[in-house]
């Protein structure tokens, strides 16, 4: 199949925006929401799901996957993303292929400028930043240069070479990224359903779909939570020259 072949469903509420998209491998056509998440992504989710189905004229069973943002991100946002992936998909019989957010955010970056080399930033809160890095090619797609991660702004490992920055993280903490990486190009981007259907086939054509009892969330931190005391020592630790 090609890129457009499948019928799907995608979804992140992994950030402070809500994106569901859906994909009619008939024609290729698809429908698209971005409006307000945190919060209120539980309550909106599934009815934004079943207009969005409703108008490509698909029902659940017509798809050949749910794919959905496992994280990293908030944790209120990706337990709402795997509870209803997992939901949708049990019901109806239908893998599930959670994908890397910070990779839509590297994919989202291409689609709006070009980039071919990323390195992704999200904001974490606490203080801290999800980071990972990404090159792509015609001929290979994404590869991975460096795996999910979170640390503090100062505390960034450098960049591969050519790469932008891409992500939310450069609003919030831009003071705080280490002079080199302030330099570099940046580029304003989310991990949106429509980047998440743009990887959707070669995970799928990869075998990387699961069954949806295992529709679960990347947690990167070793805990949710940290003391004020913590995270004063985490700010204050050497930053790595970059």
């Amino acid at each position: 199949m090609n890129q457009t072949a499948f019928n799907l469903l995608a979804f992140d509420t992994s950030t402070e925006q809500l994106s569901v998209a859906v994909q009619r491998g008939a024609d290729g056509r698809r429908w698209a929401h971005q409006g307000a998440g945190g919060a209120q992504a539980s309550a909106t989710l599934i009815p934004t799901v079943q207009r969005l189905l409703a108008e490509a004229g698909l029902a659940l069973g017509d798809l050949h996957a749910i794919v959905f943002g496992r994280g990293p991100g908030s944790f209120t946002g990706l337990r709402t993303a795997c509870a209803v992936a997992q939901g949708l998909a049990w019901g109806a019989g239908l893998p599930v292929l959670p994908l890397d957010t910070l990779l839509a955010v590297a994919e989202a970056a291409r689609q709006s400028a070009g980039a071919t080399r990323v390195l992704a930033l999200l904001d974490a809160r606490m203080g801290e930043v999800y980071h990972a890095a990404y090159a792509w090619s015609a001929d290979h797609g994404w590869q991975t240069l460096a795996e999910p991660a979170v640390c503090a702004p100062e505390r960034l490992p450098a960049p591969p070479p050519g790469a932008v920055l891409a992500g939310n993280a450069m609003a919030v903490h831009g003071e705080r990224l280490p002079p080199a990486l302030r330099a570099l190009p940046q580029v304003h981007a989310l991990p949106g359903a429509q980047a998440l259907l743009a990887l959707a086939p070669a995970g799928l054509t990869a075998g990387r779909a699961v069954p949806a009892d295992q529709a679960l969330p990347l947690y990167i931190r070793d805990k949710v939570a940290q003391t004020t005391a913590e995270r004063a020592a985490a700010r204050s630790a050497p930053a790595q020259t970059p």
